[in-house]
């Protein structure tokens, strides 16, 4: 008989803050859920807005052997179809996901602490994601090149083999999504380990693919922390690893995968600048810098937390940047109303205070929020709630200003000249995104120019289509996910040479 899928369970019908238990087991390969051999080193994990246990997440030790064997048995039968077989396939895990986004956005709210609201925009951004790769898959083709005498050679774009995705938990369903799309799309199988705080719905984008008809062992889910990701990075039969994450992890990831000379993509941390000009728009700024600090509780790697204003309009921005702040609403995340979820976990909450507690021991000013907030419902007492903040007086050597703080915190810094805040905004040992907002044309395009960020928004803040490649300079990592350019990170290039004559010989 069949194994029911998770989406399919009563539990995951409607679900509703406080009421989701997972007994099911959550490593998926071989086309099926999986029951861990070993579970003395299972963890809690936590639903953010209760604190009450949703499930256990259970790492994979030796299984990680069978995940990726099964993986590459799919792999070999994935890769002999055509680009056109593939994109039929995947349009409907595409349609699939799109009919039961609702579902899954409750599914990832419980798990992750977001509001239901950007949650399914989340499921809409993967569901997309897929359907742009399946496009790209008829597409992908080498070069043409003549030679002397008839002879000619020629380039084939090939797949890699069994790739590696190591997923965040800010955003659980949409990475494995961004990751799996341009694998499957060049004809590659995965193996995706989620971050062990959010180890629910790979799982159900694992099942989704099964059911639109990809080969068994095509998309696999192992469950654990850093020692089922070494285990994945030192695998022999693994040909890349592409990581989301902190820094630190990063540079372990790679460090690893070199051993085996495997390529990889690192999509790390951030300390964007979001620079405010006096003529600009200001009702757009303020709403751009809201967008760039407050999605997602703050926990967005590309978020704008060092916004530079113009000195000139600093009042004006002060006064209703904080207002809107006041009026978000914080609370039961399953809630329409709701624009402020919980933090991931309680240490990470606790974290987040203490970059406050530090801010204003060094000088800078709470204008607003900061504290944890207790919603005023009875079960979310003990959930992993802080009011979004915004800090004054800051300056450029504070550790608010230096540091990744991934929470709803935003440090506001003036500036006079464009010299100067250009100089200001690329001192940073990261370069994932960047943002101006102004009026002037000229400005614009050159202060995107001298930004040192793999992107910068003009006159907007964190959108990402998926059409366009998202990735880093400096310590943020490199290559990228999304866009066409992504094919280049799941393929290699074969060239082939065909002589038509004889053979010249020095011998």
């Amino acid at each position: 008989m069949a194994q029911q899928t998770l989406l399919s369970l009563p539990e995951f019908q409607n679900v509703s803050t406080g009421a989701l238990v997972v007994k099911e087991p959550l490593n998926f390969w071989g086309g099926a859920r999986v029951k861990p051999k070993d579970t003395k080193n299972s963890e809690p994990v936590y639903e953010p807005a209760t604190g009450r246990v949703l499930c256990d997440m259970i790492p994979c030790g030796e299984e990680v052997d069978e995940a990726i064997k099964s993986a590459h048995s799919a792999y070999l039968k994935w890769s002999k179809l055509s680009g056109m077989e593939r994109a039929r396939i995947m349009l409907e895990a595409a349609r699939i996901i799109r009919e039961r986004r609702d579902e899954i956005a409750r599914a990832e709210v419980a798990n992750n602490g977001k509001s239901i609201t950007e949650a399914q925009v989340d499921i809409d951004v993967a569901w997309q994601c897929i359907e742009y790769y399946a496009g790209i898959a008829p597409t992908l083709s080498g070069q043409h090149i003549q030679l002397p005498g008839g002879s000619f050679a020629y380039t084939r774009r090939e797949p890699l083999g069994v790739c590696v995705g190591i997923g965040a938990w800010n955003y659980p369903f949409q990475i494995a999504a961004w990751k799996s799309a341009p694998a499957m799309a060049c004809g590659n199988a995965m193996v995706f380990k989620p971050s062990p705080m959010t180890p629910v719905t790979a799982v159900m984008l694992a099942e989704i693919y099964k059911e639109a008809g990809v080969p068994d062992g095509l998309f696999n889910v192992v469950q654990g922390g850093a020692e089922t990701g070494g285990l994945l990075c030192h695998h022999p039969m693994v040909a890349k690893v592409s990581f989301t994450g902190s820094v630190p992890t990063g540079k372990k990831v790679m460090e690893m995968a070199a051993k085996g000379v495997k390529q990889v993509t690192l999509e790390l941390g951030g300390k964007s600048p979001l620079i405010i000009f006096k003529d600009c728009e200001l009702e757009n700024a303020i709403k751009g810098a809201l967008m760039a600090n407050f999605l997602t509780q703050g926990e967005v790697c590309c978020n704008g937390t060092r916004v530079f204003v113009q000195r000139e309009i600093m009042p004006q921005f002060l006064e209703e940047v904080v207002k809107r702040t006041k009026a978000i609403p914080v609370g039961d995340p399953m809630c329409e109303e709701t624009r402020m979820g919980a933090l991931i976990s309680k240490p990470h909450m606790e974290k987040v205070l203490g970059f406050i507690k530090q801010a204003k021991e060094q000088g800078a000013k709470v204008l607003c929020g900061g504290e944890r907030f207790v919603p005023s419902d009875p079960k979310l007492k003990d959930g992993y709630f802080v009011s979004p903040c915004v800090l004054d007086n800051c300056r450029d050597d504070m550790t608010c200003v230096k540091e990744e703080i991934f929470g709803p915190v935003m440090s506001v810094l003036p500036f006079d000249t464009e010299d100067e805040v250009l100089q200001r905004a690329n001192n940073t040992t990261f370069g994932l995104a960047s943002g101006v907002f102004t009026r002037d044309i000229a400005r614009a395009h050159r202060v995107a120019e001298n930004l040192q960020a793999g992107t910068c928004y003009i006159n907007n803040y964190n959108v990402g289509p998926v059409e366009v490649p998202f990735g880093g300079y400096k310590m943020s990592g490199f290559g990228r996910e999304n866009g066409q350019v992504t094919t280049e990170y799941y393929s290699q290039l074969k060239t082939v040479v065909v002589e038509m004559g004889d053979v010249e010989s020095l011998f």
